[in-house]
């Protein structure tokens, strides 16, 4: 792997160099292997569309995952969120017995897998707010309480700079087993009705010169649904930060942070 030095950065595939742009850097490497027609029909490829396929479904179920958070993915998500959920995703996958490239994505078996994930490493909700909480799940989960301390912001929110105000923010996302369609040639997921279900509730606008009072949010999914043995219910939280401008509040485009805290 080579990086572009030169004032005209290259995309694509020219002399048998193949130029791209990997988190914000113009690389370029040597163009090769086999062709898309040959692995579909060579034999000699038949490990490589096993693992292709549970790779395709392994980034459907990342996907509904990402779906599930709505807007939130717009400030929160990191530039390797995709590829990492998937990659968790996958990982889930290789724990389940079966037909190598049908194997199902149970993440309703392997929920622990799925608590701590930080949406974006280079601004992680861990090392960005700690002020103390606890969450309260309904028996049928489809709504979760959380409670938050009393807090000082200066003590416990380790803001950006040129922030005046923050927010705190919940969010609930669905996320159904995804199982092998012989008839699609697909992974389909097991509940479609519940798949990528979502919701989020917001604090009001908070000072970051001001202590905190205790919080509480509770975040419900539309029309309250049972939600099915097949699906995991996440549970997130957030905080995004604001810069007050002639009484303006306008949200910070990065340096906002969220990790999953449960996964039920």
């Amino acid at each position: 792997m080579s990086k572009q030095k030169g004032v005209i950065k290259l995309e694509g595939n020219l002399g048998g160099i193949s130029f791209y742009v990997s988190d914000g850097k113009h690389l370029a490497r040597v163009a090769g292997g086999p062709s898309k027609e040959r692995i579909a029909k060579d034999p000699a490829f038949k490990r490589t569309r096993e693992n292709n396929k549970e790779f395709g479904g392994s980034a459907r179920a990342a996907k509904a995952l990402r779906l599930s958070m709505g807007g939130l993915m717009q400030t929160m998500a990191g530039s390797r969120l995709v590829s990492r959920l998937t990659a968790l995703f996958k990982s889930i996958n290789l724990k389940a017995n079966g037909v190598r490239g049908q194997r199902p994505i149970e993440a309703s078996s392997y929920k622990a897998m799925l608590k701590n994930l930080e949406f974006n490493r280079k601004s992680s909700f861990g090392t960005i707010f700690s002020a103390s909480f606890a969450t309260t799940i309904n028996a049928d989960r489809n709504e979760a309480i959380i409670d938050i301390n009393a807090f000082t912001p200066d003590s416990y929110v380790n803001a950006p700079p040129g922030a005046t105000h923050f927010k705190l923010v919940a969010a609930l996302g669905v996320v159904s087993d995804y199982i092998f369609d012989s008839g699609t040639n697909e992974y389909e997921p097991a509940v479609p009705t519940q798949d990528t279900l979502g919701a989020q509730a917001y604090s009001n606008m908070l000072s970051l010169t001001a202590n905190t009072p205790a919080q509480t949010l509770t975040v419900s999914l539309p029309n309250a649904p049972v939600i099915d043995a097949e699906c995991t219910v996440i549970l997130t939280l957030g905080i995004e930060f604001y810069q007050e401008v002639s009484g303006n509040h306008y949200l910070f485009a990065q340096d906002n942070a969220m990790k999953i805290i449960d996964a039920f």
